[in-house]
């Protein structure tokens, strides 16, 4: 494809751009914008390759110049990435998220006792409130109650004028000019770090332990380089960084969820059957995810028709070489999840939600990275259990209550 064609393209609809480019050259693309050599990876083999083999030779592109996370893990390379994720992964074991399962039920039925039969609503929108409640409560306990509207309101407000420029390759020219949109960011951002260091002082100050993801930053030690903690401004960024990756992905992948339920009634009627003789109308709790197959296959599948994460990128360090293919250093190596969730040869009839591709014996025949909606390597989005949890237990207490049966009534408003 023409490079100028497909930048044109890609503006306007990413994801259909990488789907072309993929479809039409093959496994290994070269596109070269401007001086930068850019090249789309679909193979899962060379996929894996990048972010585990060789993922010392990688980093991840600067793609924003103010990116609301800092120097947080999603940014932070090298050493200090390591240091970081060593001292923030006890906070994500599952002994430890397993406690923040109560708050992940109770808003949701908070949320779904809101609704009525009559009632048109969002499903995006709640989706989206419910997580933001959910990882505010888990990250600071009662603390953000009193700020939950202006922290709602800020973060949106921040991500919808990010998202408006996100692919643009004026970008970075138009950051140095003082349009509105530049001060709208600021000012949100300004108003979210208010709160969050307010919340970091006043915990420091009263040296207690309250039992969520904030005291475990706070508490976090760097045993294996000399047993400092992290800095106002390390925590201020994990924390943004946490708050971003822990509720918009997941209210998409459920909003996802909740639009193939309401299409495939067959499919809702299975899960229902599930969670009837599971749960028997109680509501669920961690120890029932196991027992409960076919939800898990539902989530995992609608994950892969819609990728809350839908492109990663890497930027080589040096030389890579590719099967035959020699890259030069500083080349932009792009992965697509949703290209590589769509491709026919690991998924016949890709656009068809069937949750049945997920038993052992399918997942078995596939090779590892023909699925990764969160990533893989070193740099496995280190909330990945808390976001299966969440999702799972959202799901199950919603379609309890009866959505999936709400959904279905008002399947005709669904708007593609």
């Amino acid at each position: 494809m023409e490079n100028l064609r497909f930048l044109l393209r890609f503006r306007r609809d990413p994801i259909s751009a990488l789907q072309e480019l993929a479809q039409t050259y093959g496994d290994i693309v070269h596109i070269k914008l401007g001086e930068q050599h850019a090249y789309l990876l679909s193979h899962p083999d060379v996929i894996r390759d990048v972010l585990v083999v060789h993922h010392q030779q990688m980093h991840k592109p600067n793609l924003q110049q103010q990116p609301l996370g800092g120097n947080g893990l999603l940014r932070s390379e090298g050493d200090f990435h390591k240091r970081q994720r060593r001292m923030m992964q006890p906070a994500f074991h599952r002994k430890r998220i397993t406690t923040y399962a109560q708050v992940m039920t109770e808003y949701t039925q908070q949320m779904s006792g809101r609704w009525n039969d009559k009632q048109q609503i969002d499903i995006a929108q709640e989706m989206m409130g419910l997580t933001l409640s959910i990882i505010s409560k888990t990250m600071f306990g009662a603390e953000v109650e009193q700020d939950t509207q202006t922290v709602y309101n800020s973060f949106t407000t921040w991500m919808r004028l990010n998202s408006a420029h996100r692919f643009s390759p004026l970008d970075h020219a138009l950051n140095s000019l003082p349009l509105p949109r530049k001060k709208q960011q600021a000012e949100a951002r300004a108003q979210l770090d208010t709160i969050v260091y307010r919340m970091i002082n006043e915990r420091r100050a009263s040296g207690k332990d309250n039992g969520d993801l904030l005291s475990m930053l706070l508490l976090a030690r760097d045993e294996e380089g000399g047993g400092d903690g992290m800095t106002d401004q390390q925590l201020r960024d994990e924390v943004m960084t946490l708050f971003l990756a822990g509720h918009e992905t997941t209210a998409n992948a459920l909003a996802w969820t909740w639009y193939l339920l309401s299409q495939y009634p067959e499919v809702e009627e299975t899960l229902q059957r599930e969670l009837d003789t599971v749960l028997a109308g109680r509501t669920p709790t961690p120890d029932d995810i196991s027992n409960l197959p076919y939800l898990e296959k539902v989530f995992t599948e609608a994950m892969r028709l819609y990728p809350p994460a839908w492109v990663t990128a890497r930027r080589s360090l040096d030389i890579y070489q590719v099967g035959t293919f020699t890259l030069p250093a500083n080349s932009l190596l792009i992965t697509s999840q949703y290209v590589v969730h769509h491709d026919a040869r690991w998924y016949p009839d890709p656009q068809r939600f069937d949750p049945e591709r997920w038993t052992a014996e399918a997942r078995a025949q596939r090779p590892k990275f023909t699925y990764f909606p969160f990533g893989g390597g070193p740099r496995l989005c280190i909330g990945e259990p808390f976001a299966w949890m969440e999702g799972e237990l959202v799901l199950a207490t919603l379609a309890q209550n009866g959505a999936c049966a709400w959904l279905q009534d008002k399947k005709s408003r669904w708007n593609r």
